[in-house]
């Protein structure tokens, strides 16, 4: 499951919702700089490492090796799950995933101020530096986390070489090795019952025929290598990162699900074509309560793009779709869709991967009308105002691929479940000449 826009499309809810159905989750990417939301009845969860798949308890959760894990920040979501009576004895983590440690917190928010008018918008949660050292080969991994002489050594030195940036480069203080050490080596007592290959792990599940949901943080648009560079994440969120991250074959995965909104939103920086400075996007702001998890920054709005839509329908292969915050769009008269773009005059009917070219698209819109009355209890399509079943069929139309999930809400309950995309038969929900068939 991926996110089909620029993140926070909802990923956490429908996670959540299909994790009734599947044995085991998997995290394969990203790492505290995503945030999950799942409302269950009164309580609200806020995650942003451990799949939202932990609230059922006979589900077993994995973070891949494809994540770079805070075990602060990791820490600290097993401490509210447990204050919240939600077990973790089945959070299982990646011994090779790669450890964000204080000085990647410390060289992303000073590389991110020294940008200036060239700022990426990245979260400061030192996701990229953590990559970067993976890349470059000098990480540390969990495993190195829980061999302490041999991580005592790879600490000191790593450090003496970060000081060097820190005092030079930024002139910042320099760290001490030692406190980080005992800081670090805590957090390895703490995570050591959790530890496994998941690889084998996962690989056990598949002879064994379980299902198995594969979660992606951030969207198809901040892939590092399929987004909109250099405004992207440090990894692939595309579904094709679901191999590497999670150490699977391509053939064992049989269904591929997209999250997206029924608008568009957008944090950080970066063009977005489709963005709403005036009323209306304040008025998507305010009722789709567009402030992310991690950072709490508000998020951009704007209509729907059905050409970045079209465009993760084909990076990652989508057999469906899941369209949240329907309700968001609720009190409005009319309603547009971006179809296509108009770059330089001329009519661009897909994504262009040319980051300039990009930043002078000009969206070429659709106006359909809006529903004006509220959806929150609507729980299948017959239930929906035809202007609202209209609007998903012409989404369906124009991205070529099924629907399968409508969200009404925030909370679990609020959900139009068209089609359960892991037991049901595929394409049960089909789009036909625009239209959708039950």
């Amino acid at each position: 499951m991926i996110g089909a826009q620029w993140g926070d499309e909802g990923k956490g809810k429908i996670t959540d919702l299909l994790s009734n159905s599947a044995d085991m989750v998997v995290r394969y990417q990203g790492g505290v700089n995503a945030g999950h939301t799942v409302v269950v009845k009164d309580q609200t969860f806020k995650l942003h490492l451990i799949p939202s798949g932990i609230l059922y308890p006979e589900t077993e959760c994995i973070i891949g090796s494809g994540t770079v894990i805070d075990p602060k920040v990791l820490i600290q979501e097993l401490d509210q799950l447990d204050r919240l009576g939600v077990s973790s004895k089945n959070l299982m983590i990646s011994e090779t995933a790669h450890v964000t440690m204080p000085y990647h917190r410390i060289l992303d928010v000073a590389a991110e101020a020294s940008r200036g008018d060239q700022k990426i918008g990245t979260t400061g949660r030192g996701i990229g530096p953590t990559y970067a050292d993976k890349s470059e080969r000098s990480g540390i991994r969990i495993v190195d986390l829980m061999d302490t002489e041999s991580f005592k050594v790879q600490v000191r030195y790593c450090v003496a070489n970060k000081n060097v940036i820190l005092e030079k480069l930024y002139n910042l203080p320099p760290l001490d090795p030692e406190e980080v050490i005992v800081e670090y080596l805590a957090y390895a007592d703490r995570l050591r019952p959790h530890v496994i290959d998941s690889s084998l792990k996962i690989s056990q599940a598949v002879q064994k025929k379980r299902n198995i949901l594969f979660e992606g943080a951030q969207g198809t648009l901040l892939d590092l290598d399929h987004g909109t560079y250099p405004y992207v994440t440090s990894s692939n969120p595309v579904s094709g990162g679901a191999c590497v991250g999670a150490g699977v074959g391509p053939t064992i995965i049989d269904r591929v699900i997209g999250v997206a909104k029924a608008y568009t939103t957008r944090v950080g920086e970066g063009p977005f074509p489709t963005e709403l400075d005036g009323d209306i996007g304040t008025l998507l702001c305010d009722r789709g309560a567009e402030f992310g998890t991690t950072t709490g920054r508000q998020r951009r709005c704007g209509w729907f793009d059905a050409v970045i839509g079209r465009y993760a329908v084909r990076i990652n292969g989508l057999d469906c779709l899941a369209i949240t915050k329907m309700d968001v769009l609720d009190t409005l008269d009319e309603i547009k869709v971006c179809v296509a773009y108009e770059i330089d005059g001329k009519r661009c009917n897909d994504f262009p991967t040319n980051a300039k070219a990009f930043a002078r698209c000009v969206p070429i819109y659709q106006t359909v009308p809006g529903w004006k009355t509220s959806t929150e209890d609507c729980r299948a399509l017959s239930d929906l105002p035809k202007q609202a079943l209209d609007y998903l069929k012409f989404l369906a139309e124009l991205m070529a691929v099924p629907i399968a999930i409508v969200s009404l809400g925030a909370s679990r309950d609020q959900t139009i479940i068209v089609e359960d995309p892991i037991h049901g038969p595929k394409r049960a929900l089909l789009y036909e000449n625009g239209g959708l068939q039950q």
